[in-house]
């Protein structure tokens, strides 16, 4: 048996059903006839169920109540929004399936599920053909009506006619989206031309010809024709990551490709061609090439050139496959391989002929992700008149290679964070550094075993984190290297709602011994840890098996880590975390395992650093800026009716510009530089920076000073919280000093 304890939080971001486009739709035609599942897919089904039955964390089995539940999250997957199936669908379903859903799937039975999503696919093409139909017809954009657009907890059509409203209303309120967006772009294409120092080199401008109408319905044609082209794998793999995903949110099955996907992150290697690709931003019908891997297959040819857009792939010795409005993930999929087969894409320059195409062949080869791994670096920053010198380690994942320390490789030869995390501090100790900010924001978790070694790195020893299984047996991951520290200097840990899973374990241990402080805002809240099979028939699967808790005994399941101190959320209002998904597991305690702080902040010190920090926060300009920004977020709230009317919807999103480039310019001004004059300006600046970056590799990109505050404030912090500590430890040693010479 392959397995791996995984503690990662990608695993929800990835899989979401690619089905959910949130459409309306409405069933009139017959269902087509669905596939019938392959043997192995039927496997994989009775594999899956299995492991749900006997072997998921909460020990619940499969049984009819679980199998309605299953059901009943299947219908909201493929249809989030609740516009797609009739409530009489969901009736019809649940009578014919409910009671038998759980035994269907034990036995590899997937034609219930199959079933539900041709029905699904039927009601998606009906409403593609009405929207387009209506479209043709010519659509007002001024009306009395209001629409809600998140309705994932409202309850389903009852009729067609309450539901073809509904689409009326969708429709039209797309399509003035799609109007006041030309117009907006219009106008940065305008500052572009008039600024042409705005483009900062590059071809900016749009010049769109086509009306929001055709704009439209040529995206509901890509749409239509990516429902159409999903695989059986694809498929499936809803109907089994609902089931997973019913138990508790990161528990999941993915198909082939997702799986690949999946490895690929966890490894930071792939095998392909090197290139990274995404829609083209002038007609997204297109595939654009953004960068090519230094030395990767795609640049050897000397033939493949970064904006080339990609028309065709032809696999070794098949016909060449035409790509054009596909989505980046087909067009992934179908570019992927192993290392040693070869791939052709037909790509083209932007603005040339589809005529001047050329075809490439490429022989795929192993690519190492070399700039997604551990980055280290040295800053300024003033601090009570000096300039203290701060190092930054910047970790985006808790990677490791796992397919390789499986097969025996020496870790030399292969990635994992903890060896890159140990040569970054290596080298940051040789520069001599004051403190160092250790950044985990956005980082989803990654492997249980690597965050132990990590700790390994800044604790001297100890009991780091303690994991329970379904039985209640506990086990302890203890830090053994007698003492050892490769850092032991000051040091401050900065998360954010974003930092997940073994983020979160990394940041608890810190704060518990007293270590550093951890500073930002309340992280994701995922306490479980999954065990990866890849055992499966097909693909590959994550299973909860466990949860882990602090050493103080208490569970970040759910509530996540609070920091010491508040820094501005980002994600404030978003719906967001561990606290926002479906079937999360319940937080709780166990028994405190016995350790001993390294140190200890105080209640009083907290206070203190915390309103000191306050302080500065509200005069920063980028920390204003983005409370500013969150504040003008709020404006838009999907939950509540919004107005369908162009003139109603041109006066808010005027609103909206207007504060937009107020806290933009008083932001540039605080920083002395030139305020933008108008807010297509201050758009067209944005889309050029935006392109810039893109075009960089990931080491390459200059920080952006919005996020770069936070690491300043850290480190501020940091060394506040040591002059405070210190100060305190000196005032006793003085009073004793006075004391003995008054007495001589």
């Amino acid at each position: 048996m392959k397995k791996q304890l995984m503690l990662s939080g990608v695993s929800a971001a990835i899989v979401g059903v690619l089905l959910a486009q949130g459409y309306a739709m409405v069933a009139t035609a017959a269902d087509r006839v669905g596939f019938e599942p392959s043997v192995e897919q039927k496997v994989t089904a009775r594999q899956i169920s299995l492991l749900l039955d006997r072997a998921h964390y909460l020990d619940q089995p499969l049984n009819r109540e679980m199998g309605k539940k299953i059901l009943e999250m299947y219908f909201d997957d493929l249809d989030r929004s609740r516009t797609l199936l009739l409530q009489a669908d969901v009736d019809e379903f649940t009578a014919k399936y409910g009671d038998t859903f759980a035994e269907r799937l034990k036995r590899g039975d997937l034609s219930a599920g199959v079933e539900v999503f041709e029905r699904y696919r039927t009601r998606a093409n009906e409403y593609y053909d009405y929207a387009k139909a209506l479209l043709d017809q010519g659509v007002s954009l001024n009306t009395n009506e209001t629409i809600v657009l998140d309705r994932e907890e409202a309850p389903r059509f009852q009729s067609q006619d309450e539901q073809r409203q509904y689409w009326k209303n969708q429709i039209t309120y797309s399509l003035i989206g799609l109007t006041l967006s030309q117009e907006n772009d219009a106008k940065k294409d305008k500052a572009f031309i008039e600024n042409p120092e705005l483009t900062r080199g590059q071809d900016l401008v749009r010049g769109e010809e086509r009306t929001p109408t055709e704009i439209l319905k040529n995206r509901l044609n890509r749409q239509q024709q990516q429902l159409e082209r999903m695989k059986p794998d694809e498929i499936i793999e809803t109907i089994l990551n609902t089931a997973t995903q019913t138990y508790d949110p990161h528990s999941n099955y993915y198909a082939p490709v997702q799986a690949n996907e999946i490895q690929i992150q966890s490894n930071l290697q792939l095998e392909g061609i090197g290139v990274s690709i995404r829609p083209d931003r002038k007609n997204p019908d297109y595939t654009r090439i953004v960068t090519l891997v230094d030395g990767g297959p795609a640049q050897k040819t000397g033939q493949i050139r970064a904006n080339d857009l990609i028309l065709g792939v032809a696999q070794d010795g098949e016909p060449m496959v035409d790509v054009v409005g596909w989505s980046t993930r087909e067009i992934v999929a179908v570019i992927r391989g192993k290392r040693g087969t070869s791939v052709t894409i037909k790509v083209k320059q932007p603005n040339t002929p589809d005529s001047s195409a050329r075809n490439v062949t490429i022989v795929r080869d192993v690519i190492a992700q070399e700039e997604s791994g551990v980055h280290h670096r040295v800053i300024d920053v003033p601090h009570q008149g000096t300039t203290k010198r701060v190092g930054v380690l910047e970790i985006p994942s808790f990677y490791l290679n796992f397919k390789a320390r499986r097969s025996g490789a020496d870790a030399k030869d292969y990635r994992s964070v903890s060896l890159d995390t140990e040569k970054a501090l290596k080298a940051l100790n040789q520069q001599n550094i004051d403190g160092l900010v250790v950044d985990l924001r956005n980082n989803p978790g990654g492997s249980l075993d690597e965050v132990v070694k990590m700790l390994g790195l800044f604790l001297k020893q100890g009991p780091l984190v303690q994991i329970r299984d379904n039985q209640g047996n506990v086990q302890v991951y203890v830090d053994r290297d007698g003492g050892k520290q490769l850092y032991a200097g000051e040091m401050v840990v900065l998360v954010n709602l974003g930092s997940a899973s073994a983020s979160e374990i990394f940041a608890a241990a810190i704060q518990d011994y007293g270590r550093g402080l951890v500073v930002g805002s309340t992280t994701t809240g995922k306490g479980s840890a999954q065990v990866q099979r890849d055992d499966v028939a097909l693909g590959s699967a994550t299973l909860t098996q466990r949860k882990f808790y602090r050493v103080t005994g208490g569970s970040t399941q759910n509530k996540g880590v609070v920091p010491d101190i508040e820094l501005v959320n980002i994600y404030e209002g978003m719906e967001f975390g561990e606290r926002e998904y479906k079937n999360p597991l319940e937080w709780d305690t166990i028994k405190t395992t016995p350790f001993k702080p390294e140190g200890r902040y105080a209640p009083e010190l907290i206070e203190t650093l915390s309103a000191q920090s306050a302080a500065r926060q509200k005069s920063d300009p980028q920390f204003v800026y983005l409370s500013q920004v969150n504040a003008i977020r709020a404006l838009d709230d999907d939950k509540l009716p919004a107005d369908i009317d162009i003139d109603k919807r041109r006066a808010k999103a005027k609103n909206i510009e207007q504060r937009t480039l107020i806290a933009e310019n008083a932001r540039r001004q605080a920083t002395g530089e030139a305020p933008f004059t108008s807010f297509a300006t201050y758009q067209a600046n944005l889309d050029a920076l935006a392109e810039e970056r893109a075009a960089m590799k990931e080491n390459e990109r200059p920080k952006l000073p919005e996020s770069e505050a936070f690491v300043r404030e850290a480190a501020t912090l940091m060394f506040d919280a040591k002059d405070i500590v210190q100060s305190e430890t000196a005032a006793p040693e003085q009073a004793e000093t006075q004391t003995q010479t008054q007495a001589e």
